[in-house]
């Protein structure tokens, strides 16, 4: 496999501001983009502001991103300026070595790995959002249950025409008995908030994730789990705009966990992580089989930029899915990541750690594997 090319942009540009100067920032941006922030609708072709963050989504002239960056440079309120990018779900490839027999008769394999299966903890009264190609709101196993949604996809509602997202939930904050065993969720007793960030083909863009990720903050999440992103060659630096929302949204109590990414040809080449996974203050998850080897495609700390910090469950995951399918077993980090999102509830709803608080506690207990920390981070996340 070769290196991916350099990461696809939509051509609006993101724009950090300072944060206690929202207003201030609009009005920078009103003045060199040609808009007034005080009229201009949120969510407009022109601007999206996303006050929870202190970010906003500018689009216009291509001439635009010199001026703003020139404002960036300058004692304004407007900090940082990056190119918009395209996102997708992380999809691994097909194949794969056969993997070993477990019994999944009451609970599938990677509840047992990460000890939910021994846990009390329920994930009662803690609030997750997954942000992914939105949710099957016909599935059977989750009626009566109340799930909160949001579509930041222009022309599309949450309903998941995908599949990928109806996957994610089901294992971070699904059942434990639905009728056909077995069960599959994590913090099964969870509130869960699906935002659509992707569309039903799978893409999406950073305006629609920093919509989403706004959004959830906004609601007091705990967590956030992404199991979406973008692959990069190595040494690309990561977003210091989201780096600082990854900050913003721990200080306000939001921890955010992403998919490291499904790049890797393992034992011949190792991908580095990816967007937006890549940045120190959001969890990059790596994605280990049934017999706690490292999945072949999983990207890992291959450069000194991007950290994998734990693990999780990401082959032959069975989980819910969109309907008429109802479940199907899927396979990537993408995986792994609510594996670690559904732990990462059961320990802020056991101990009352949010934030950086909760890193560490999730990190601090995960189990220690026979593998490099550059492929598995602390190790395998352990529900509490």
């Amino acid at each position: 496999m070769t290196e991916p090319a350099e990461v696809e942009t939509t051509g609006r540009f993101l724009v950090l501001l300072q944060e206690d100067a929202v207003e201030e920032g609009l009005a920078e941006l009103g003045a060199i983009a040609g808009f007034n922030p005080n009229t201009g609708a949120i969510g407009s072709d022109t601007l999206q502001v996303f006050p929870e963050l202190g970010v906003a989504v500018v689009s216009g002239d291509p001439n635009l991103l010199g001026e703003l960056n020139g404002a960036a440079e300058g004692p304004g309120a407007v900090q940082i300026v990056e190119p918009e990018r395209v996102v997708h779900v992380f999809a691994a490839p097909v194949e794969e070595e056969p993997e070993a027999a477990a019994d999944e008769s009451v609970l599938t394999w990677g509840l047992q790995a990460v000890g939910a299966d021994v846990s009390t903890a329920t994930g009662k009264g803690i609030k997750i959002a997954v942000l992914d190609t939105g949710w099957e709101n016909n599935h059977p196993d989750f009626a009566g249950r109340t799930i909160t949604t949001k579509s930041f996809i222009a022309g599309e509602d949450v309903q998941d025409g995908h599949g990928h997202g109806t996957h994610c939930i089901g294992t971070s904050a699904g059942p434990r008995k639905p009728a056909t065993l077995p069960g599959y969720g994590v913090a099964y007793e969870a509130e869960i908030f699906a935002g659509k960030v992707l569309s039903n083909a799978g893409s999406g863009s950073d305006g629609g994730i920093l919509a989403g990720i706004d959004w959830a903050v906004a609601n007091g999440c705990a967590i956030i789990s992404m199991s979406l992103g973008a692959d990069v060659p190595a040494g690309t630096p990561y977003s210091q705009i989201y780096e600082t929302v990854a900050q913003r949204a721990m200080a306000k109590g939001t921890l955010i966990i992403a998919a490291a990414g499904n790049a890797s040809t393992r034992p011949a080449r190792i991908a580095p992580v990816g967007h937006p996974a890549r940045c120190p203050s959001i969890i990059a998850v790596a994605a280990i089989d049934v017999n706690r080897a490292i999945a072949s495609f999983s990207s890992g700390s291959a450069d000194r930029i991007g950290q994998i910090d734990v693990c999780a469950p990401g082959v032959d995951v069975y989980s819910s899915f969109k309907l008429p399918e109802k479940y199907r077993r899927l396979r990537g980090t993408s995986m792994a990541t609510p594996h670690v999102a559904g732990v990462a509830v059961l320990i802020a709803e056991r101990t009352g750690a949010r934030g950086f608080e909760l890193w560490a506690r999730l990190a601090g207990t995960a189990l220690r594997l026979p593998l490099a920390s550059t492929d598995i981070g602390t190790g395998l996340v352990q529900a509490p």
